[in-house]
């Protein structure tokens, strides 16, 4: 097996030039026979990809982009929560919540805060945009939800740190996540897993030939009885893709279904936990459990260049996204949040390469997002006529875009881009009717890079590029108090203007025989940032600033071991003015450590494959009673361990998940403290699986 690792170190000089976390120097690429430095593969990752060119793809960006390919995603623990593909990613903190299929939690380079759900880095799979706008199932605004994907649908990973790429429109305030899904043909094989807790898991992938298509068939089905008491979770997904290459384009396309049911067993207070109060199993006190559904089924086409990568690229898609989920509010009470959304929309794109060293994107894209947001109160579990929130949604959005690159001179290539977005919204409010309407904004977000090879084996980037928010349809037209349909108020916020960030990064890439170090600094400013503060309850809390380091090594001693470390630190993340009686510390890890070895051997004549993991997030600030009082969320440690072994055409797979402590990644804090998901200390599983 090949290795490329990743590259960036943090130097005296580097800390002088950007003493101001605003300038500094920047990297190139090296020849077309090496690696582009700005790309960070982790470990399992094969040679090959991102090659040292001129380009408009992730790969080609004068910034941090970590890739993860298939064979990466053997080696991790993914189980119930494909968010864990994301656990050696430098700088990621990605999870579910915990409380049913509720959307994956993604935190990056400082974001996201309270009730964001991942909604601050923009998520595409096959092109397409994964975060849902103005979301009461999801309980905030553009929460990505990740579950209809299992990894035998994952083909790679692009993780671009910071709002550099035109791709990429509402969201990218942190960076972006592209997911590219199988494209056959590949191996097929079926599965069947075995957990702690009632874990079941049975996988069909099914690759063929239709005629000129390559097809892949992927279906799952997977039922858990969870950790936790009276939590459960009924899965299914089922993936067909077809594809075929004519006339210098792939073409394929792509249905995808996912149904789920559950029920959770919701938050504890970490105080009573520690205190041998409650049981660490059980069900949220004094509440009934939350419970939700989810239906949601996708059609989508792509076009693109099988070449160099020049010509005309297209994505088209349409979605039909049913969701609802029922958080507990005390007592007999859940309030229930429900989406029932038509979504559609594409990006069409050309990229023109006229000289070897110049490249043009031009481009453009739509989405239009149609249907109901409501949040509804139950009392033993039948629906009330009290209302938090009921919005009739019709969100049209679209963008112009365009990115160029040139190589000036061989050790300089520089990068500028430049999106303008437009929003058209309706938004009609059945609970107060006067607040209804009309929302039209236009946001301009502009980018640059560059990137420097300033001697062999060692490079400097640095980008200057703005991202942006949009506002929710909750924050335009508020509902007002819990009550019944058509209560009085005419108040509209519809002069609001789209969250902007501004976003720098410099670092370096150090790279030589079997071992690299990458290092960034990033500096990020908002001027006016919004957050939910409760459901559906929208503050505006000022200006902020998020300023951090991350530092990542990758080396290879021998051809059977490979190992990583990784450590992100962030110097200030705060509400530059807070408002009087609030806390200024945004509630992100300030401290994160992911360390990891691989080893690879051959046992009675079949390969072997053992990888153990280590993660840690600390220093979590948050602010607890009437009158706000700071405090720290304890450490949270996660520790995996898996065996890999091969005979024949079975692949017998092993693996453990250790989590001792009480806390875990999933919880929030009110006035009566910290309140929390607890996870089981110890969690295992087995899969047995044929090739075909």
């Amino acid at each position: 097996m090949t290795n490329t690792l990743p590259r960036n170190t943090l130097t005296r000089p580097l800390f002088a030039a950007l003493l101001a976390w605003a300038g500094g120097a920047a990297g190139d690429e090296p020849d077309a026979a090496a690696p582009d430095v700005a790309v960070v593969h982790v470990p399992g990752s094969r040679d090959g990809y991102g090659r040292a060119r001129i380009g408009n793809d992730a790969a080609a960006l004068p910034a941090s982009v970590t890739v993860l390919t298939a064979q990466d995603l053997e080696t991790i623990n993914v189980g119930r929560d494909i968010s864990n593909i994301f656990r050696r990613v430098p700088g990621v903190v990605a999870h579910s919540l915990d409380q049913g299929d509720t959307g994956t939690g993604f935190k990056m380079r400082g974001f996201a805060t309270g009730g964001s759900h991942g909604a601050d880095t923009a998520i595409y799979v096959d092109g397409v945009p994964q975060n849902v706008p103005s979301s009461e199932a999801g309980a905030g605004h553009g929460p990505a939800f990740l579950e209809w994907i299992t990894p035998g649908m994952i083909a790679g990973v692009d993780v671009i740190k910071g709002p550099v790429s035109v791709r990429h429109g509402d969201q990218n305030r942190a960076g972006a996540v592209d997911i590219h899904t199988v494209d056959g043909p590949i191996p097929s094989s079926v599965a069947f897993t075995a957990e702690s807790y009632g874990g079941r898991r049975g996988t069909l992938v099914w690759s063929a030939q239709a005629g000129a298509f390559d097809s892949v068939v992927v279906a799952d089905t997977y039922r858990t009885d969870s950790y936790r008491r009276g939590a459960w979770l009924d899965r299914d997904n089922l993936f067909w893709k077809l594809s075929h290459t004519r006339g210098g384009y792939r073409l394929s396309l792509r249905l995808n279904h996912y149904r789920s049911d559950y029920e959770a067993a919701g938050y504890l207070r970490y105080d009573r936990l520690a205190a041998g109060l409650v049981a660490r199993d059980a069900l949220e006190e004094n509440a009934l459990p939350a419970f939700g559904d989810a239906r949601r089924t996708a059609l989508a086409f792509n076009a693109t260049p099988v070449d160099d990568g020049t010509g005309w690229r297209v994505t088209a898609y349409a979605e039909d996204f049913e969701r609802t989920r029922a958080a507990a509010a005390g007592g007999a009470v859940n309030n229930a949040g429900t989406d029932d959304r038509h979504i559609r929309g594409g990006q069409l794109s050309y990229d023109w390469r006229p000289v070897p060293r110049f490249a043009l994107l031009v481009g453009a894209d739509l989405r239009r997002d149609q249907g109901e947001a409501i949040r509804r109160r139950y009392e033993n579990r039948r629906p009330t006529d009290i209302y938090l929130t009921d919005l009739d949604l019709d969100l049209l959005t679209w963008g112009l875009f365009t990115q160029a690159q040139w190589r000036p001179a061989g050790a300089l290539k520089l990068t500028g881009g430049l999106r303008a977005d437009r929003f058209d919204y309706d938004i009609g409010n059945r609970k107060r009717p006067a607040a209804s309407t009309g929302y039209r904004k236009w946001v301009v977000t502009p980018k640059a890079g560059m990137l420097w090879d300033a001697a062999p084996g060692v490079a400097w980037f640095a980008n200057a590029a703005e991202g942006f928010r949009s506002a929710a349809a909750q924050q335009i037209s508020p509902a007002g108090a819990a009550g019944p349909l058509g209560a009085p108020g005419d108040l509209n916020n519809a002069g609001l203007r789209p969250s902007k960030v501004r976003s720098y990064d410099t670092g370096v890439n150090v790279t030589r025989a079997g071992w690299s170090v990458n290092g960034a600094l990033f500096h990020t400013t908002n001027d006016d940032e919004v957050t939910m503060t409760a459901p559906d309850v929208w503050t505006t809390i000022g200006s902020t600033t998020r300023r951090g380091w991350e530092i990542d090594a990758r080396w290879r001693p021998a051809a059977a071991w490979a190992l990583y470390a990784s450590y992100t630190g962030l110097v200030r993340a705060r509400i530059d003015n807070p408002l009087p009686n609030t806390g200024a510390l945004i509630s992100v890890p300030r401290h994160q450590a992911k360390v990891g070895i691989e080893y690879t051997t051959v046992l009675a004549g079949r390969p072997l494959r053992l990888n153990a993991d280590a993660y840690a997030t600390t220093g979590v600030p948050y602010y607890t009673g009437a009158v706000p009082q700071r405090r720290t969320v304890p450490t949270y440690k996660r520790y995996d361990l898996r065996a890999q072994y091969d005979i024949g055409k079975m692949r017998l797979a092993l693996y453990a998940i250790l989590q001792p402590q009480l806390i875990s990644e999933a919880y929030y804090a009110n006035a009566s403290g910290l309140l929390v998901a607890p996870q089981p200390r110890r969690h295992g599983g087995i899969t047995v699986q044929y090739l075909f």
